[in-house]
């Protein structure tokens, strides 16, 4: 929850954030020897979970 950019974003109930963030088309795609998520970018919530992964991402390299 603290990821999420969006202060609206951070008072979601569980069942909101699972039908809007976790529903998001994705396909699997290898490159690099790499798997990797590719999300659909038209889909309206992608910008703020792209937002939320690479601040999960920061935070885990510290």
């Amino acid at each position: 929850m603290l990821a999420l950019a969006d202060p609206d974003a951070r008072r979601w109930e569980p069942t909101r954030l699972r039908y809007r963030l976790f529903t998001i088309p994705a396909q699997l795609v290898r490159g690099g020897r790499r798997l990797r998520l590719r999300y659909a970018a038209h889909h309206p919530w992608a910008a703020l979970l792209a937002a939320a992964l690479t601040a999960l991402a920061v935070l885990d390299s510290t």
